[in-house]
């Protein structure tokens, strides 16, 4: 019951394209802190940390496909990783990006 109450407290702007009924907490875990990484509030950081704690953040973060590089950075930062560690690293890396003039 814990989790069904603790989802709701998210701020609402964090799945806007999701139903919030349908999501679990444990089996979305990588949906959920990827979401929070790049788009949470402090208040939303404290959930995820309270709910999964910061080895399961951790590693979790360490999967993550995609995440934005501002959002890579802090986690980097957080838990003393270099970010070439992270997964998503390697996926920025592979991208090309636009010119900028």
């Amino acid at each position: 019951m814990q989790e069904q109450e603790e989802k709701y407290l998210f701020s609402p702007n964090l799945f806007w394209d999701a139903d919030m009924s349908d999501l679990d907490m444990d089996k979305h875990a990588s949906y959920v802190v990827g979401r929070v990484l790049d788009y949470g509030s402090l208040s939303d950081w404290v959930l995820i940390r309270k709910y999964y704690g910061m080895e399961k953040i951790k590693e979790i973060a360490l999967g993550i496909r995609s995440i934005e590089r501002r959002s890579l950075a802090l986690i980097a930062t957080i838990v003393n990783i270099p970010q070439n560690k992270f997964r998503c690293y390697e996926q920025m890396q592979s991208k090309t990006s636009h010119w900028y003039f």
